[in-house]
């Protein structure tokens, strides 16, 4: 049986931007597990296919979203805070990283390769996160949303981290779980490995000639197998 992911060997970067929560971070099937609570809490009904529609969103993506699905009264400020406040609460003991997320950035900082992270999260949100996972001191700059004009599935995060990495968008590897992000770093025109958390790539995704690879493991060996 052919594997859903691919093996192969990337082309030579010289830089490398992740994606922050589902990438890194282990922390979307905690969020899924939060939205459904608070969406209960509110008295709608979340479901599957809403929540995967917000994976890797922004928070104007995740409020159109959810006006379209339970109409103009759904009370999106006190769901984002709601939100915020239990993720922050859960988050108080640790962060779980992705397989393989500390070896592959430890490595590259060991390599002197620069690396970065382009996330549709707050400021506070990712630096608390990072920060609690022990990752941030390993990166030269974080792009929020805060950041931007533009959040994804706009290039500008992805065009943003590689210039205060000083290295041109067509030399950095992009690492990304959602389709949002996906089509932001190939928009950016760079080479992008999608590693799938809980959105799985359709066949539009396939079709712009992105790699998908099962871990950051699978990632480590597939970008250093000649060293």
């Amino acid at each position: 049986m052919t594997s859903q992911f691919d093996t192969l060997d990337l082309d030579p970067f010289q830089a490398v931007i992740f994606d922050m929560d589902g990438t890194l971070l282990d922390t979307e099937a905690v969020f899924r597990t939060i939205v459904f609570e608070v969406c209960d809490e509110l008295g709608f009904e979340m479901t599957d296919d809403v929540h995967l529609s917000m994976v890797g969103g922004s928070h104007e993506r995740t409020n159109q979203l959810l006006i379209e699905a339970y109409g103009v009264a759904f009370p999106y400020t006190l769901f984002d805070q709601r939100c915020r406040i239990i993720m922050h609460e859960r988050s108080q003991s640790g962060v779980p990283l992705k397989a393989g997320a500390r070896e592959l950035v430890s490595d590259l900082k060991a390599r002197g390769i620069p690396t970065a992270v382009a996330t549709s999260s707050r400021h506070p949100h990712a630096t608390h996160h990072l920060g609690a996972a022990g990752l941030l001191d390993l990166f030269q700059t974080i792009v929020t949303r805060d950041d931007v004009l533009n959040p994804k599935p706009h290039p500008e995060p992805y065009l943003t981290a590689a210039h205060r990495l000083g290295v041109a968008p067509e030399h950095c590897l992009a690492l990304e779980d959602s389709h949002t992000g996906v089509r932001a770093a190939h928009a950016a025109g760079m080479q992008t490995v999608m590693v799938p958390d809980l959105v799985h790539p359709s066949a539009e995704i396939r079709a712009l000639g992105i790699a998908v690879m099962e871990s950051l493991s699978h990632v480590h060996h597939a970008a250093f197998r000649r060293s």
